[in-house]
């Protein structure tokens, strides 16, 4: 099966469209995990202990492993929700040309899918448009302030820059393996894109700390069932001030969005 078959099977099992962002500041993680070998490592145990069975998907963003100790708390955090039958998306916004873009694209080897950019079009994601085991999401309509810098100018044709990567990366969708990534802050744009590309999958940040709209993101960013909402930070740092007992606060928080976005989905 190819990844949004396993992600529909997950979705299923667990009734649950929450991806959890494991994010580990090393500057938020409890003191008590700091003199560990690894404490992202030890931090993100302790969260997918919490949360798996709320958890559609895990999804970590690169930035916050990467230097030595970083590669490894990372690898370590995919076997082990690989162990709990959870999916590992990892948030990498990669893409570059030639035999670089293919270096990327072994991300593919550990986790099950991935962020992409496709600021320098097709051939900078075609190692990872070519593998049909793993799921591809295209950077499309992000959530941040200064996302309509770029995706909000106007084409000759009439249309926004990321209502055209939308409809590229349909047409890039060869193998049923492209979702792409629209934010959850602009409601009336996940809509529009949702007509535009009825099949594609959407991940959906901005749920949690950005106050994205959850009926929303259920409601357009799921594509025959499968999609992802995502919450990071409204997650895993939700029993920051608990000390040891940080996780089941987290657990608490995962559980209550699988409940909150469930009463949108049909």
């Amino acid at each position: 099966m190819n990844f949004f078959d396993r992600l529909h099977d997950r979705i299923e099992t667990v009734d649950s469209v929450v991806s959890v962002g494991l994010d580990p500041d090393p500057s938020r993680l409890p003191d008590h995990l700091q003199d560990r070998d690894l404490p992202r490592w030890a931090f993100n145990r302790r969260i997918i202990d919490a949360t798996h069975e709320h958890a559609a998907a895990f999804k970590p963003n690169a930035a916050f492993y990467e230097d030595p100790d970083g590669w490894r708390a990372l690898e370590e955090t995919i076997a082990y929700a690989h162990g709990k039958d959870v999916p590992v998306l990892l948030d990498a916004k990669r893409a570059d040309i030639g035999n670089t873009t293919r270096q990327y694209a072994q991300l593919l080897e550990k986790a099950d899918a991935i962020t992409v950019n496709p600021y320098m079009g097709r051939d900078s994601l075609q190692p990872f448009l070519s593998n049909e085991e793993a799921g591809v999401f295209v950077l499309c309509r992000t959530s941040n302030p200064g996302g309509s810098d770029l995706q909000d100018l106007e084409l000759e044709t009439g249309e926004p820059v990321y209502e055209r990567v939308a409809a590229l990366a349909d047409l890039w969708n060869e193998n049923d393996n492209v979702g792409l990534v629209v934010g959850a802050t602009k409601p009336e744009e996940l809509e529009d894109l949702r007509e535009q590309v009825p099949d594609l999958p959407f991940l959906v940040p901005g749920i949690g700390a950005q106050g994205g709209d959850a009926e929303a993101a259920v409601e357009y960013g799921l594509a025959g069932g499968v999609g992802l909402v995502n919450s990071s930070r409204g997650i895993i740092f939700a029993g920051e001030d608990d000390g040891e007992d940080f996780a089941k606060a987290s657990g608490q928080a995962a559980k209550r969005l699988k409940k909150r976005l469930n009463q949108y989905r049909e």
